[in-house]
């Protein structure tokens, strides 16, 4: 599985099996897309270059009214940052749900 990142997140979180690779390098056709509140705009500018035709998105949350500004942006799931060390297990059920 393929992640492209366009935030700041410590990539050993993410389990050794995925390839992850930041947006601005990217070979493009990740699988998956991790965002925040200050990269919105650069995801919304290179998804299409950076993911597959179907991938899903998590936008990780620093505050509640971060929600806010994502739910006009077609954002696929959401994890607070103080949860960021459950994140594998959230990939795991959206493979599941929207990748399989």
């Amino acid at each position: 599985m393929k992640i492209v990142t366009f935030c700041n997140i410590d990539t050993k979180l993410l389990d050794p099996s995925f390839t992850v690779e930041n947006y601005e390098e990217t070979s493009g056709d990740a699988d998956i897309a991790l965002i925040d509140i200050n990269s919105i705009f650069d995801f919304e500018e290179n998804k299409s270059a950076s993911c597959k035709e179907k991938f899903v998105s998590i936008a990780i949350l620093d505050d509640e009214d971060d929600y806010d500004a994502f739910k006009n942006f077609g954002i696929d799931a959401w994890i607070k940052h103080e949860d960021i060390s459950k994140i594998n297990e959230l990939i795991a059920v959206l493979k599941k749900r929207f990748l399989s």
